[in-house]
């Protein structure tokens, strides 16, 4: 073990500024795969909701369909799939998006991870108290000020709580990025077993590794529900 992470360490750590480590390539497609999620799927959960079936039934079909298929299959229709078609690679800029292996990634992990994130935030819209949008519609806030000042932050708060699974769950799956050849922990360590055909110390660097930053997450979440989700406590005496 010891020798695997003296010659080893940079390719699962440190970036040289030229290439990623496998840790912050890891990082990196949470991030933005998260980030690219979350911002579709507030607009996207609040069409879900909307009594409006030309608004709520595209909305429907889509997480269906991105929560009801793996996203090992979804990343490979997007790596692979897309690629080949002949309207792809007739578009320059189509042809040089869809080339590149990580686009790919963050494109199929962002869409996943939206469908989820819409799910969840709808859910806490539906159950949003019916005292608070009574309150401001009797203060006359337009339907829009309603969602932007009184419904959505109140959603998101709520949701907190669900969101961080989603977000811990997205962390996991990211393992499937060495698919299309993105050089994350777990292609690092596969790159490491094949060199070294020592699996177990490998194998155990990354699972400590993902371990390491689930329960930073674990515990910047509870932080932040403590923060936002303080007014939920009972009230000492």
């Amino acid at each position: 073990m010891i020798e695997i992470i003296q010659e080893y360490w940079k390719a699962y750590l440190w970036s040289d500024g030229v290439h990623l480590s496998g840790l912050a390539m890891t990082l990196w497609l949470l991030v933005i795969s998260i980030a690219i999620g979350f911002v579709l799927s507030v607009p996207l959960a609040v069409a879900r909701v909307s009594k409006n079936p030309y608004l709520r039934g595209p909305v429907w079909f889509y997480t269906y369909v991105f929560r009801g298929t793996p996203l090992y299959i979804q990343l490979l229709i997007f790596y692979s799939g897309v690629y080949s078609l002949a309207v792809v690679q007739s578009h320059d800029l189509l042809n040089a998006f869809f080339r590149e292996g990580f686009n790919c990634t963050v494109l199929a992990f962002a869409l996943n991870t939206c469908a989820y994130t819409t799910e969840i935030f709808a859910g806490a819209i539906k159950s949003t108290p019916y005292g608070e949008i009574e309150a401001a519609r009797a203060y006359g806030m337009s339907p829009f000020t309603l969602y932007r000042r009184i419904i959505i932050p109140s959603a998101l708060r709520r949701a907190l709580p669900y969101y961080s699974n989603e977000v811990i769950l997205m962390l996991h799956a990211t393992t499937v990025a060495f698919t299309a050849t993105v050089p994350d922990i777990l292609k690092v360590a596969r790159d490491v077993n094949s060199a070294t055909y020592a699996s177990f110390e490998a194998f155990g660097i990354a699972a400590a590794l993902y371990a390491c930053i689930a329960f930073f997450l674990v515990w910047l979440f509870r932080r932040c529900e403590m923060h936002w989700l303080a007014f939920l406590k009972p009230q000492a005496h």
